[in-house]
């Protein structure tokens, strides 16, 4: 009893303050919160178990967590499960069930961090959580496919497809701790690929949800209304941050992935996924939403404040679409033999693991009428002309300056020559060669994107390996590039 009054009294100070307006949190205070518990040692989401496991372990010695190992993974790597609070809601929280999608991952650690504070304004978040929440946390359930980036575990099986068979070990001790906890709540935190899009608009879906259905019926029952309310409540704060950039998945049952099967044994699902936001390729901005929209839904839930919402509300929420590309081109003219045609060039980057690194590989994904797809980058060519580059034949045997391969491209060349080139990854804006004097080019879909865009005899722009560059005003970063 003396708890409760203690957090009563904390709230009531917390409100009274002006950090929040009808008992809700301001997410502007959330994100203070962000920032000042963001975990300093993970900078990139190409992190691996070694990384975080220190952050896991620390925890046995405060009190607050219990640190548990549930089993480990194929090739051995243990997975961890951490508990927090003495409330009487069971909520549990899994994240990178595939191992290349690491963004939850890093808001648990700056969870972990929030939870640890004191005497900084949010002891009031803390105390509704900590008294009304029994929390499990399972921070990188495929290990194995973090160590590799790969989205599968070590059998090259989707964890998210193995929910009934639990033919590998990782889904079986998931399943194992659902089982052993019987959560009514679940969170269950995915990165999805960058070019979905809110549908029908240039706004990337930078959050994406969905409350699993539990039959092929998609009915809705008390256990799906919860996580559909709940999920309504992230929104609210969503488009307060980032207007019109949440989506929501089709809610087409699927019975063998954990979170449809999550709901059908009785935990509200809540299914969180991280997309693409311009100027953010490691997610770090999208790390503080997860940590503001799971944050805030943890405190709703201990509070019950996400009863208020409304069903009908959740399907208000923009479908997803997928209809984003890296870099759109309008207009482009395209002369071949006697042929000329204009149409619009859609290009997508992917990236390639490598050496505990990664390189990009571009590629036309479509063209002609594009009036559909949006880019994250996009230039009107109109009259501009799609033309070849040449290639620099004499070995170079001197690394080239960002400066002077963007001279090269002036000269319309969009790759150099060399016997030898001591890195296997680079960062030029130019196709670096050694056991072949030409690059992969083409105007056709699934063609790498490699050419210059010209007019009245001058080029302009230059594509190399599906990043535009502007000659005229060279400025070029995040270029990724293996070399051939």
């Amino acid at each position: 009893m003396k708890k409760q009054l203690t957090a009563l009294i904390l709230l009531i100070l917390f409100f009274s303050q002006g950090h929040a307006q009808d008992s809700k949190l301001d997410h502007r205070k959330l994100k203070e919160a962000s920032d000042k518990y963001k975990e300093s040692s993970i900078t990139h989401r190409r992190f691996k178990h070694i990384d975080i496991m220190p952050l896991v372990i620390k925890r046995r010695a405060n009190k607050d967590f219990q640190v548990e190992e549930l089993g480990k993974s194929v090739e051995g790597r243990e997975i961890y499960q951490l508990a927090y609070g003495n409330g009487q809601k069971r909520v549990m929280l899994w994240s990178q069930m595939h191992g290349n999608e690491s963004t939850a991952t890093m808001s648990l650690m700056d969870i972990f961090n929030f939870l640890e504070g004191k005497n900084d304004g949010f002891d009031a978040i803390r105390k509704a959580i900590e008294d009304n929440l029994d929390l499990r946390f399972i921070p990188m359930v495929n290990p194995d496919g973090a160590e590799a980036f790969k989205r599968r575990n070590a059998y090259d099986i989707d964890l998210n497809r193995d929910a009934i068979h639990l033919t590998s070990p990782e889904a079986r001790i998931l399943k194992g701790a659902r089982d052993n906890f019987e959560p009514e709540y679940g969170f269950n935190l995915h990165d999805q690929q960058i070019y979905y899009n809110a549908v029908n608009t240039a706004k990337p879906a930078t959050i994406s949800v969905l409350a699993p259905a539990f039959n092929f019926e998609k009915d809705i029952n008390e256990v799906r209304e919860r996580a559909l309310k709940v999920i309504v409540g992230m929104n609210e704060v969503l488009q307060e941050i980032i207007p019109g950039q949440v989506g929501k998945y089709d809610d087409g049952f699927e019975p063998r992935a954990f979170g449809d099967n999550f709901q059908k044994w009785g935990t509200s699902t809540i299914l969180i996924e991280s997309g693409g936001y311009p100027g953010d390729p490691d997610k770090q901005y999208i790390r503080e939403l997860n940590f503001i929209i799971i944050l805030n839904a943890l405190y709703e839930i201990a509070t019950q404040q996400y009863g208020q919402y409304a069903v009908e509300d959740y399907f208000e929420i923009p479908d997803n679409d997928t209809k984003l590309v890296d870099l759109m081109l309008r207009n482009v003219t395209i002369k071949r033999d006697d042929l000329e045609y204009k149409v619009d060039l859609g290009i997508r980057r992917r990236e390639v693991e490598a050496d505990s690194a990664y390189y990009t590989e571009s590629s036309i994904l479509d063209l002609g009428d594009l009036s559909v797809y949006y880019g994250y980058e996009e230039l009107d060519a109109e009259g501009y002309v799609m033309t070849e580059g040449k290639v620099w034949t004499p070995a170079m045997d001197m690394k080239l300056s960002q400066k002077e391969a963007i001279e090269m491209l002036e000269k319309g060349f969009l790759g150099v020559t060399y016997d030898f080139y001591p890195d296997k990854i680079h960062d030029l804006p130019i196709n670096i060669l050694l056991e072949n004097d030409e690059y992969k080019s083409g105007h056709t879909v699934g063609s790498t994107a490699n050419f210059f865009l010209e007019k009245d005899g001058e080029k302009h722009y230059a594509v190399v390996n599906g990043y535009l560059v502007d000659l005229r005003n060279p400025e070029v970063e995040g270029v990724r590039m293996r070399v051939y």
